[in-house]
């Protein structure tokens, strides 16, 4: 059919209270408009969807007529039904919501209106593109589409000999058949006949019909008030025009649909994607992508990928992890501090002022046994490792990000995005194109600009310090609580109360501490995201590309503060600045610094990691299962009200949850936090990786049972690769090798150790004549005089815990008598000249490692390039043949007439 170009446009009153959002300015349109406006009263403009009764067909993906597809659904409320709301505001819906049918239909889109079974108060318009319609926007958004069958040959692969293998985990092909592979060009209606077209119906398949006229239908105009327009479903529906929009699942997720002509793409991705028993399959990204679009198959790849590269960390990790549990008995330090002969009688200083008392060394026995287990040898191992691994984890993305980008078809994504409505609303500030010499609207100035920039920026900025303000707010808990952890725990100094065994203060402070910074990282979160969306808003970018990557930025910065300042305040701060027991250092004047075990905050730093990961993972599994589950029970409920009635597939898609735009966002952000502390911390937790495994298979099978069964099915949506998340995971994996080398050399007690076995445990420091780790409790624990507690009180506080001359404490200081009494020793130059050193030369291994392996490693295979190379070749060859082709018909016709022409001039001359 032909399409029409009449609009039909509201003239709407000045006073009329609605928003302003969507509103374009008319010269900012490139579309065409006519310049006389019908009206609601002009009958003759006006255009009405078909109103059919349903026909009974409860898998029909079609009109009732059974020829044409359903490619989108709108639903409304009919307002004639409506009790509540104000007459007049109900009619202003309903004109402009008859405005926009009308001009739908204008456009060439054809509709059919049905009304609800389980409600009739609702009224389901089916959305139709005839043929001419997605060969014109086919070509305006610049889709590529089949030129012929793909024959190039794909190379056999070194890993073929393990197909008996590798057989077990690939997707059934007899029940997934793999798709056909076709060269492709951006499509152009004045050469349709050099495309694959076997049958027109299934030449657009319904993933990009559905984008089609999701494009015309945010594009389509309503209303015009003073010379401005009003457009787009997106704003409809935020206004309550519309209740919902969206393309149709093609069946039940349960069980196939009985019309035979159905692919049942949604039931055989819930078989063999989402449901349980396919945990052990990978993922049919062919399919996800053809049911889902690109961009949400980008997503399942890369995040398949990652846990497939996870597999080998863990495998690592978990050894490790091993080695210290099975060298635990030759950890000779943790034997000296659960030895009643040397731990038992050392006794320590009190940590806090008045309140604690004096305290004996082997009571933290069994925290130095757990320590064993993550600060040995193998810990230094893994770091190194974890560092070269997240740089073969990048590069190796990026190589099969641009395979799929060759096999997707996405290399030259030629489609330009269109600017984002809110942005073109606000366009209202004419300025000259420095390229083009041309008018061009912007929506603020430079000066505007540079503010809008500044208010987002001092927003994001005050946010940052709130939660700067809540991890201050953990430390002065860590150090009030502390003080009463210390007063009523430890009572006796017998070591033997199972509460002083594996409770002791420090661990009692850290767990309780931790959970309360979790409940607070989750409850900032909530709201912050909210703030961001508004600050982002308020920005106003210019595409919706601008728009995520901003809004990612903005996202990431508050979650890296919120999520990791407490394990950052643990691992580089805590027990960093405390000064000795004669003369302290006060936080705030008035709270004494915290101090670490004997062994370190490492083991500290594990329990924070475990807490945050785990409940973070726990928490975020139950509400991506629980919360849509509940919200379409709770729908069904409400909608049903205990009758017994079979719905169409459009009203069964209405009654499950809309996925939102950033709903994509959100996985991705969940997921790189989880990057974030696998990389940036490993070095105190090597198990880290396998938790993240285990959570990924899980996310994996949750996030495809919640789009196959619990979301209505998204508008598919192009994308090259994942966005903005990539510089930031490579920004994650530069940091990393700073956080894990400062770790060993600040958090743990590796490089003591190290300087004290081969420098200090022998002669001219040490007394034994072979390099041991004997004595090295007693000669990293400083003493200090009782009697000079006085120094900063007129009264010992300390008289009444026991009868005390000297006590030990963590540093490296002279004793008391020596000229140079409570100041560092060379033990303490060693070790920090040691721990700088270290972390110099570990950073430039890493780096340099890391280095060489990007230069290494390209991004584009060298088969990928060959295969670009080869399709583009192919593809210009046989489109160029084909218009020679057609030019010489074409030329061989206009020379039949020439001669034609020249033969009847000649002959009557020549009677």
């Amino acid at each position: 059919m032909q399409m029409m170009t009449r609009d039909v446009l509201l003239e709407m009153e000045l006073e009329e209270d609605d928003d302003d959002d969507g509103d374009i300015v008319l010269e900012n349109l490139e579309q065409t408009i006519v310049s006389g406006f019908g009206s609601l009263e002009s009958q003759q403009d006006f255009r009405t969807p078909e109103f059919e009764e349903f026909n009974g067909k409860l898998d029909s993906l079609f009109f009732n007529d059974g020829q044409r597809r359903i490619d989108f659904v709108l639903v409304y409320e009919d307002e004639s039904r409506k009790e509540t709301n104000k007459k007049g505001s109900n009619e202003k819906q309903r004109r402009k919501r008859r405005a926009y049918e009308s001009n739908l239909i204008c456009d060439g889109l054809q509709l059919e209106a049905t009304r609800s079974l389980l409600d009739d108060k609702l009224v389901f318009v089916k959305v139709h593109a005839p043929w001419e319609v997605l060969c014109t926007y086919a070509e305006i958004m610049h889709i590529k589409l089949p030129l012929k069958p793909n024959d190039l040959k794909t190379r056999s692969s070194a890993f073929d000999n393990f197909n008996w293998f590798t057989k077990v985990l690939q997707v059934d092909e007899s029940i997934i058949k793999p798709e056909q592979e076709f060269f492709t060009a951006p499509f152009e209606k004045n050469r349709m006949n050099d495309f694959y077209i076997q049958d027109r119906d299934t030449f657009f398949n319904p993933a990009t019909r559905s984008r089609i006229v999701h494009f015309i239908l945010s594009r389509i105009k309503y209303q015009v008030r003073d010379n401005v327009k009003k457009f787009g479903i997106n704003k409809l529906v935020s206004s309550g025009i519309y209740k919902a929009a969206f393309p149709l699942h093609d069946c039940n997720f349960s069980s196939p649909s009985e019309d035979l002509s159905c692919p049942n793409e949604r039931y055989l991705l819930y078989r063999e994607w989402a449901h349980p028993r396919s945990i052990y399959k990978k993922q049919p990204l062919d399919l996800i992508r053809k049911y889902y679009g690109e961009k949400i198959g980008i997503y399942f790849a890369w995040l398949g990928y990652y846990t497939q590269m996870l597999l080998l960390a863990a495998v690592v990790g978990v050894a490790c992890f091993l080695y210290g549990y099975f060298n635990q008995n030759n950890c000779t330090w943790s034997k000296e501090v659960c030895d009643p002969d040397i731990g038992g009688k050392i006794i320590m200083c009190p940590q806090c002022d008045k309140l604690c008392p004096f305290w004996k060394l082997n009571i933290t026995c069994e925290s130095s046994k757990k320590l064993c287990l993550f600060d040995s040898f193998g810990t230094l191992v893994f770091a190194v490792f974890m560092g070269v691994w997240v740089t073969l984890f990048l590069e190796f993305w990026k190589r099969r990000q641009a395979e799929l980008e060759y096999e997707w078809d996405t290399v030259e994504l030629q489609q330009e995005e269109q600017a984002r409505p809110e942005y073109e609303a606000r366009c209202t500030h004419v300025v000259i194109n420095e390229i083009t010499q041309e008018e061009e609207r912007i929506p603020f100035t430079t000066w505007g600009k540079c503010i809008r920039i500044t208010l987002c920026a001092s927003a994001v900025f005050f946010w940052i310090l709130l939660i700067i303000a809540s991890v201050i707010g953990i430390i002065v808990y860590r150090l009030s609580v502390f003080i009463v952890f210390s007063a009523k725990l430890p009572k006796n100094l017998n070591g033997t109360d199972p509460i002083q065994k594996y409770l002791t203060p420090q661990m009692a402070t850290s767990i309780t501490a931790s959970l309360i910074s979790f409940i607070i990282i989750m409850i900032l979160n909530t709201i912050y995201e909210k703030v961001a969306i508004m600050i982002t808003n308020f920005e106003l970018p210019r595409t919706q590309t601008d728009y995520e990557n901003s809004l990612t930025m903005k996202m990431f910065l508050f979650q890296f503060v919120n999520y990791y300042s407490s394990c950052f305040y643990i691992a580089f701060f805590k027990g960093k600045f405390v000064g000795y027991p004669g003369d302290p250092v006060y936080w705030l004047g008035k709270y004494r610094n915290e101090e670490c075990d004997p062994g370190g905050c490492l083991l500290e730093l594990t329990t924070q990691l475990i807490i945050i990961m785990g409940g973070k993972a726990i928490w975020n599994n139950i509400q991506e299962v629980l919360l849509p589950w509940v919200m379409n029970l709770i729908g069904r409920c409400r909608t049903v009200s205990g009758a017994e009635k079979k719905a169409p597939r459009w009203e069964q898609d209405y009654h499950l949850q809309p996925m939102g735009r950033l709903g994509l966002f959100y996985e991705y952000l969940e997921m790189i936090i989880q990057f974030g502390f696998v990389t940036l911390f490993v070095a105190s937790f090597p198990l880290a990786p396998l938790l993240a495994l285990v959570n990924n298979i899980l996310e994996i099978r949750v996030d495809a049972w919640k789009l196959t069964t619990q979301y209505r099915r998204m508008v598919p949506e192009k994308a090259q690769d994942i966005g903005a998340w990539q510089p930031i995971m490579q920004g994650i994996a530069i940091l990393a090798v700073v956080t894990n080398a400062m770790i060993i050399a600040f958090t743990s007690d590796m490089i003591p150790r190290l300087v004290y076995y081969w420098s200090f445990s022998v002669p001219p420091y040490g007394d034994h004549p072979h390099y041991t780790m004997k004595g090295y409790i007693n000669n990293t624990l400083s003493y200090f005089n009782v009697a000079d507690f006085k120094s900063k009180s007129k009264e010992n506080p300390y008289t009444e815990l026991g009868d005390y001359t000297t006590c030990r404490y963590r540093d490296f200081r002279y004793p008391p008598g020596h000229p140079q009494e409570y100041k560092h020793n060379i033990y303490y130059w060693h070790v920090i000249a040691a721990k700088l050193a270290f972390i110099i030369v570990m950073e430039h291994i890493i780096y340099s490692v890391k280095f060489f392996i990007s230069y290494a490693i390209p991004d584009v295979s060298k088969s990928t390039k060959s295969k670009i190379r080869r399709e583009k070749y192919l593809t210009q060859k046989l489109l160029h043949e084909n218009h020679l082709k057609d030019m010489t018909k074409n030329m061989g016709v206009i020379a039949e007439r020439m001669i034609a022409v020249v033969d009847n001039n000649i002959r009557p001359k020549s009677d």
